[in-house]
């Protein structure tokens, strides 16, 4: 592990026949893509990575907000 990341290959069944769900991160997949509609975060417009990371902390914020009033309401 270095970095902090771990990295796990899956593959895929021999004999696979239709659908298969493989173990992956999907959801990690879909909050970036929901990062990626941010327009601020579109293109590298940030000099500094740490305004850069500290706008995603703010997204990631929005977004959780969000599920969290989907969720009571």
């Amino acid at each position: 592990m270095e970095h902090g990341v771990k990295l796990e290959v899956v593959k895929l069944l021999t004999a696979k026949r239709g659908f298969a769900l493989l173990p992956s991160g999907r959801a990690i997949e879909r909050s970036f893509g929901r990062v990626s509609r941010f327009r601020r975060l579109a293109r590298a417009y940030e000099r500094s990575p740490e305004t850069l990371a500290g706008l995603h902390y703010v997204v990631f914020v929005i977004l959780m907000l969000k599920n969290v009033a989907e969720v009571c309401a």
